[in-house]
C-alpha cells in the first residue's frame, strides 16, 4: 500500500470521540517499509497520542529507527501540520532532507523537507558535553 493510502486508511481508525478530528500518518522507513498510526484521544486530553507518534512507535517496535518520508492527513480546510512535539519526534528519526507531505481530504497537498518543517531542530549536537567555548 502506498504511503498516502496507508495514511488515509489508518485515519479511519482514529479514536477521536472528543474532538472528532481524525488524523492519519504514515512513514516510510529507510528500508522502504510503511508504518502507520492514527490519533488516539483520551478524556484526560494530555494523555492522548498523536498519529505521527503512533507511526513512529510502530516503526521502532519493528526494529527500525530511520525514516525517509512522512504523509499526514486530516479533515481540515488547509493541510494540518504536526504539532511541535511530533515535529521533534519526526526529526529524531529523519534527516533534514526527508520528504514530508501534509494533506487534507479535499486533495490539497503541501510537500516540504523535514528541515523546512522544523528549522533549527534540537539535535544530538546540542548535547555535546565539550563546552570549550564557554568562559
Amino acid at each position: 500500500m502506498s504511503l498516502e493510502k496507508s495514511a488515509f486508511a489508518v485515519r479511519e481508525h482514529a479514536y477521536a470521540p472528543y474532538s472528532n478530528f481524525k488524523v492519519g500518518a504514515a512513514i516510510r522507513s529507510m528500508s522502504g517499509v510503511v508504518y502507520s498510526g492514527c490519533n488516539v484521544e483520551n478524556i484526560a486530553y494530555p494523555e492522548g497520542t498523536c498519529a505521527e507518534a503512533g507511526a513512529i512507535a510502530a516503526m521502532v517496535a519493528a526494529g527500525e529507527t530511520r525514516l525517509k518520508e512522512v504523509f499526514v492527513v486530516a479533515d481540515s480546510k488547509e493541510p494540518v501540520s504536526p504539532c511541535g512535539g511530533c515535529r521533534q519526534k519526526l526529526a529524531e528519526f529523519a534527516a533534514g532532507d526527508a520528504v514530508v507531505t501534509l494533506a487534507n481530504l479535499d486533495g490539497v497537498r503541501v510537500t516540504m523537507t523535514m528541515a523546512e518543517l522544523l528549522p533549527g531542530a534540537f539535535g544530538s549536537d546540542h548535547m555535546d558535553a565539550d563546552h570549550k567555548d564557554r568562559d
